[in-house]
């Protein structure tokens, strides 16, 4: 049966660039929603394929970011094909949008949505937006409309919450993000889907890697896991920002993009009433197993356990 895709569409990305792209056996995709834990899988893959912290090349040359219209497809495509090291390419589409082949690995990340939207808030921030205009070629803002100040932190958090949107066309959008997860979730028993939580990797880095090695089938010598460990902590990623940060060039300050990296700052903003709001929320989006997980991984796996 042919797969039916989804394209997935905003003024910087395109899914269907997807379409007919070459893979090869043993191919790594890593789909995340921004601010999930993207740059932190794509650099642990990074260290399991090279087995050294010393990188041969900047985070975003290994691992290209193939939906992002910085770059021609073309152009992006030449250099997948160039590379002659195992593949792992990012991308921010769910899986419903992108080809699935049985040869390749399918990574997903998930995060507590309201510590992913305070992440991505302040990147916003950080984001040069008149470069990426030039990049993807969009229009310059009519001079005679002045931008709209931005609203604080928790009233947008708040219009994020109760947002109805198109997952489509805003991928970033609550139903969105929960989309992506849920999509993931339903495919999570199969052999080469593979779903990974921020705050597993931050509980335990070093299992978390050696379970992606083993389902990546790699191999590492014992006596190099404490120095993949080592270079991928935030604090190391932190201190390479400049060879590991996303889209080079787009960014204010390369050393903002890795801010905090870690779990609770969606809860520190809201009131409980305005958290268990969010809980009813996307109660009407996803389902509860996906939901237990996606809030709290480690207590979920107990309770299957138990």
């Amino acid at each position: 049966m042919t797969q039916q895709v989804v394209r997935y569409q905003s003024s910087e990305e395109d899914s269907a660039r997807w379409t007919d792209f070459p893979f090869r056996p043993g191919d790594i995709v890593i789909s995340t929603r921004s601010k999930t834990g993207t740059t932190w899988v794509q650099m642990i893959c990074a260290l399991l394929i090279f087995q050294t912290p010393d990188l041969p090349a900047g985070l975003g040359q290994l691992s290209p970011w193939l939906d992002h219209l910085i770059a021609s497809r073309d152009d992006v495509v030449a250099k997948l094909e160039a590379q002659r090291h195992r593949r792992f390419i990012k991308t921010h589409t769910p899986l419903d949008g992108i080809p699935l082949d049985p040869r390749a690995t399918y990574i997903v990340t998930a995060r507590h949505p309201l510590d992913m939207y305070v992440s991505l808030y302040h990147q916003g921030d950080n984001i040069d937006r008149v470069k990426v205009r030039q990049l993807t070629g969009q229009p310059d803002p009519d001079p005679a409309t002045p931008p709209k100040p931005r609203r604080p932190l928790h009233e947008a958090m708040l219009r994020w919450i109760d947002r109805d949107s198109d997952p489509r066309d805003d991928m970033d959008g609550l139903p969105g993000v929960i989309w992506h997860l849920s999509d993931a979730w339903a495919r999570r028993k199969q052999p080469n889907v593979l779903l990974v939580h921020y705050d597993e990797l931050s509980a335990d880095l070093e299992g978390q890697m050696r379970r992606l090695a083993a389902r990546l089938d790699i191999v590492v010598p014992e006596q190099a896991w404490p120095a993949l460990v080592r270079a991928a902590t935030f604090d190391s990623m932190r201190e390479r920002s400049g060879q590991l940060v996303p889209s080079p060039g787009v960014l204010k300050s390369n050393a903002a993009f890795f801010r905090r990296g870690t779990s609770g700052a969606g809860l520190e903003i809201l009131t409980p009433a305005e958290v268990e709001h969010y809980h009813r929320r996307v109660a009407q989006l996803a389902q509860p197993d996906m939901l237990a997980w996606l809030h709290s991984p480690a207590e979920y796996r107990e309770t299957e356990q138990a």
